[in-house]
C-alpha cells in the first residue's frame, strides 16, 4: 500500500468537492486558515474567467484533526461550491467539444449525454486537488522541503532563465509580484499583452509552467522498479492535470540536442561534500531523487473552450454543430503553477513517508536526522 493514498470526488455543479487524504503522520500542525493563501493563488492569475469570481474557495477540513494537529487518521475535507446548478446539467447536451473528454467519456461509458462527463471531467475538480496538496506541501516545510512555482512561458513569449543564484524565496517573491506569475518583469507585460490579444480574438492560450522543489534529500524514488521511479510518478502527476500535455525533467529537451559529454551533470567533491555544478537531470538520475532540486516542467495546450466555438457534430442527427461556449478562462498558467506545486507536493509528500515514514511526525523527523548522519557527504545546497 502505498504511504499517502488520496481520493476526491464531487462535480463541478453539484453541492460539493470531497476529498479524503490518507497516511498523513500524527501530530502535523495544520489549521483551515493555512490552506487559503493556496486556495486563493489558483483562483487568481491574468486571463481567469468568470467563475473565478463566483467562486470563493473555502476548504473545511471535518475529519482526521485534533486541537489544531493531524491525528493520524485520514483527513476529510470538502469546498462548497457556490455556482450550484444542477438544474442546467437536465438538458441534453449531444454537440462533443472537440478538446474536452466530453465525445471519449461518452463512448466510454455508453451515454447520450456529455453531462456526467463534463460535470466530472471540469478543472473545477482541481480546487480539491490543491486542498490536499497544500496538506501535503505543509508536510514538506515541516521536513525542510519547499516547493515553487512560475510560468516560463506564455501565448509564444519566453522569459529569459532564472538567476542561478535565486532561492525559492526570491523566486516565489517575483512571480507572486506579476499578474501572469512570471519573474521577469518585461517578460510578464508582454504576456499580459498577448493574453488581452487573445481575449479580443475570443481565443485562448497556452503556455510552460515550472515547478522547482528545494531541499529534496537524495534517495527518494527506486531504480529497482519501473512503477518505484520518482520521475515517472511525478510526470504522471503533472499529465493528470487538465490542458497538460507535455512534461519535461530538468534540461530535456535541451540535452535532446547535445553531444553526450555536455548532456550529464559532473560530479565533483569541494571541502568534503560530493556536488554538481548543473542540473541538467532536474534532481533525479535513474528515478531516484540525487540530492539537487528537483526540476519540472508542464507544457500546457491552450484550454479548448472558445468564445468562437471549435466544429463538432450532433450525436443525435449527426449534423454538423458548433460547440457550446461557457464562461471560461483565456490563460490558466499561473493557476496550473499552483496545481502543479499541489501535484508536486502529494508526490513528494509520498515518497518522503515511503522512506521516512513513522506514526508520528517526530518519527519521521528522527529518520531523516539518522539518514543525513550517514551521509555527510550530500551537498544539499540551493541550486537550480
Amino acid at each position: 500500500m502505498a504511504a499517502l493514498r488520496w481520493v476526491t470526488a464531487g462535480e463541478s455543479h453539484g453541492p460539493m468537492l470531497v476529498g479524503v487524504l490518507e497516511g498523513m503522520p500524527a501530530g502535523l500542525a495544520i489549521a483551515e486558515k493555512d490552506l487559503v493563501p493556496v486556495m486563493r493563488r489558483r483562483q487568481g492569475g491574468y486571463g481567469r474567467g468568470k467563475r473565478m469570481s463566483l467562486e470563493v474557495d473555502t476548504a473545511r477540513i471535518v475529519g482526521g484533526l485534533w486541537k489544531g494537529r493531524t491525528t493520524g487518521a485520514p483527513l476529510a475535507l470538502f469546498i462548497e461550491n457556490r455556482s450550484n446548478r444542477q438544474g442546467r446539467t437536465q438538458t441534453r447536451k449531444t454537440q462533443p467539444r472537440p478538446g474536452h473528454a466530453d465525445l471519449a467519456g461518452m463512448l466510454k461509458h455508453g451515454f447520450d449525454d456529455a453531462n456526467p462527463v463534463i460535470e466530472r471531467a471540469s478543472a473545477r475538480e482541481t480546487a480539491m486537488r490543491t486542498a490536499l496538496g497544500a496538506i501535503a506541501l505543509r508536510f514538506l516545510e515541516a521536513v525542510g522541503v519547499r516547493l515553487v512555482s512560475h510560468v516560463r512561458a506564455l501565448g509564444g513569449v519566453l522569459a529569459p532563465p532564472l538567476d542561478p543564484g535565486w532561492g525559492p524565496a526570491d523566486i516565489a517573491r517575483r512571480a507572486r509580484r506579476s499578474r501572469v506569475a512570471c519573474c521577469d518583469a518585461a517578460a510578464g507585460r508582454a504576456m499580459v499583452a498577448r493574453i488581452d490579444e487573445a481575449a479580443d480574438r475570443g481565443e485562448s492560450l497556452g503556455g510552460e509552467v515550472e515547478v522547482i522543489a528545494w531541499g529534496v534529500p537524495p534517495g527518494l524514488g527506486s531504480y529497482a522498479q519501473w512503477d518505484s521511479r520518482l520521475d515517472g510518478r511525478l510526470a504522471a502527476a503533472m499529465m493528470s492535470i487538465p490542458s497538460v500535455k507535455g512534461v519535461e525533467i530538468g534540461d530535456a529537451r535541451e540535452c535532446a540536442g547535445l553531444f553526450g559529454r555536455s548532456a550529464h551533470d559532473l560530479i565533483r567533491q569541494e571541502r568534503g561534500r560530493i556536488l554538481r555544478p548543473t542540473n541538467l537531470a532536474g534532481g533525479l538520475e535513474g528515478g531516484v531523487t540525487n540530492g539537487e532540486p528537483v526540476v519540472v516542467r508542464l507544457i500546457l495546450k491552450p484550454i479548448p473552450t472558445q468564445r468562437r466555438p471549435l466544429e463538432t457534430i450532433d450525436l443525435d442527427t449527426g449534423r454538423p454543430a458548433s460547440g457550446r461556449y461557457v464562461r471560461s478562462d483565456t490563460a490558466v498558467l499561473p493557476a496550473a503553477g499552483v496545481v502543479a506545486e499541489a501535484m508536486g507536493g502529494l508526490t513528494l509528500a509520498g515518497a518522503m513517508l515511503e522512506k521516512f515514514g513513522g506514526d508520528n511526525m517526530e518519527d519521521v523527523l528522527a529518520a531523516l536526522s539518522s539518514y543525513g548522519k550517514r551521509m555527510p557527504r550530500w551537498g544539499g545546497a540551493p541550486r537550480r
